[in-house]
């Protein structure tokens, strides 16, 4: 991952977290039910998930209680825009934007001197079943601070009230609790603690829950897709939803999205662009074997290119270049399919979110797509970088010197 992190691919916007912080995020660990970390600095994203905890506590979701119910910390207004590097769902994000755009102020007044805890409550205790993922709909955020201290400006005015009531300013005992509170939690009496909750309502989204599951309900028909085949099964045997269901690696699956208008392909159109280089490009570095040149160089030079092509395989040839064999073909009939032609896997690679869907929407299933075949390193980074990390320690030495600089140059 070193070649990432030289390049700021790899978690690059972390907040370090050090000191007073870590007493703070530990009170809110606590206050949301987790244990405390050991860790005297550590780093944090938007939502104030940080990689060095995971790895501490072993536990990615570590500020989930279970799948249906996750959790933000915020302490530190520096958490504002930043990304999210491993959100339970697609919507975290403009969730966490929400929040900032509501209460920013406040949470600027607040985590001067405190922290805030988030429930993120989508009125679900626990998933039971697969289908359970339909039930989201609207969320729920709540905001608790560590040490009460709304509690305690309740308290500080009650104190202030009483004072100045009768003869109670002589009254050192009065004098004396003032006193103790503006000490411990400074003077609260003109301070805005007050996060009232807000409500987020859902869309089509993406959650981590059930091994990972597609709900795109803003079509002709509420389609729900499973990455995990254990809970694809279980789902099917659900018949109390009108939903059409499916494994992610189903054949029938892209049928279905393209006729629904959700995805779509222009072959002709797509062998011009720069992302059709760059699946040639990756599916090319799939079948080279005992390279005398490195993996780089291959990729980025035409002659050594169309040298290593030559020495492919027949049948890998046939693959690399399938989609222009196939537009060549078609040039002097129109009897061929491209099934026939077109390895799969590729083909698919090359559909992209229909023209019709809103950017959100868009996001999405260019997500979806990535998850179905992840051939495009830079939209794989882009849009799954957990899964692209996990890639990304596989391949040899010189093929990841492309792929950082194809992704940093945006090419």
């Amino acid at each position: 991952m070193q070649k990432l992190k030289e390049a700021n691919l790899y978690r690059s916007e972390l907040i370090p977290v050090s000191g007073k912080l870590v007493e703070r995020y530990n009170k809110c660990l606590v206050k949301l039910g987790f244990t405390e970390t050991k860790l005297k600095t550590f780093s944090i994203d938007g939502v104030g998930w940080s990689p060095e905890i995971a790895e501490e506590k072993k536990d990615n979701y570590y500020l989930n209680n279970g799948e249906a119910n996750p959790h933000g910390i915020i302490i530190s207004p520096l958490q504002k825009g930043k990304p999210l590097y491993l959100p339970s769902h697609t919507f975290d994000r403009d969730l966490m934007k929400f929040v900032f755009k509501i209460h920013g102020e406040k949470i600027k007044d607040i985590t001067r001197d405190s922290a805030i805890c988030l429930d993120f409550d989508q009125g679900i205790d626990a998933f039971y079943e697969p289908l359970d993922v339909l039930k989201y709909e609207k969320i729920t955020v709540h905001f608790h601070l560590i040490d009460n201290l709304d509690r305690i400006q309740k308290e500080q005015l009650q104190l202030v009230d009483k004072f100045n009531r009768d003869h109670n300013f002589i009254d050192e005992t009065i004098h004396q609790q003032l006193l103790d509170s503006a000490k411990k939690y400074g003077d609260l009496r003109n301070r805005d603690l007050d996060l009232h909750e807000l409500q987020y309502t859902t869309d089509s989204f993406y959650t981590k829950a059930f091994g990972g599951v597609y709900v795109l309900r803003d079509f002709i028909t509420p389609i729900v897709v499973f990455e995990d085949e254990t809970w694809y099964k279980e789902a099917i045997k659900d018949t109390n939803y009108e939903v059409l269901i499916f494994h992610i690696h189903q054949p029938e699956l892209m049928e279905k999205l393209r006729d629904h208008v959700i995805i779509e392909h222009d072959l002709e159109k797509v062998v011009k662009t720069n992302r059709y280089e760059r699946i040639k490009k990756y599916e090319m570095a799939q079948c080279l074997k005992d390279t005398q040149h490195p993996t780089k160089d291959i990729l980025t030079d035409p002659i050594l290119f169309k040298s290593y092509l030559n020495k492919l395989d027949i049948e890998s040839r046939k693959k690399v270049m399938s989609v222009e064999r196939y537009l060549e073909k078609l040039e002097t009939s129109n009897e061929f399919k491209i099934s026939d032609i077109v390895d799969t896997k590729l083909f698919e690679a090359l559909h992209e979110p229909h023209s019709s869907l809103e950017p959100k929407h868009q996001d999405l299933i260019w997500k979806l797509l990535v998850n179905i075949a992840p051939k495009d390193v830079l939209f794989w980074y882009w849009y799954d970088k957990e899964a692209f990390y996990e890639a990304f320690k596989t391949w040899d030495e010189s093929f990841k010197d492309w792929v950082v600089e194809t992704i940093s140059n945006n090419i």
